[in-house]
């Protein structure tokens, strides 16, 4: 199991956090997500590798923005 933290702007509340979690869950390898609200973290659990440029494509997807790889 391989785990990638990555920066997301744009959140501010508890349904901010659902969307994120929602959109990510549902890129292809992923098996958990966890979001920390306060510090704009995004923790992606997958089986191997996942492609970055799908986890921004749902993180946009859901309103946000990805800044980066933490």
């Amino acid at each position: 199991m391989s785990t990638a933290t990555y920066t997301v702007t744009g959140m501010t509340c508890d349904h901010c956090v659902s969307s994120v979690k929602e959109e990510v869950s549902e890129v292809a390898g992923v098996t958990s997500v966890e979001v920390d609200l306060a510090g704009g973290l995004l923790t992606v659990g997958s089986d191997g590798p996942v492609d970055a440029a799908e986890v921004a494509a749902a993180v946009k997807e859901a309103g946000y923005e990805l800044t980066g790889q933490a």
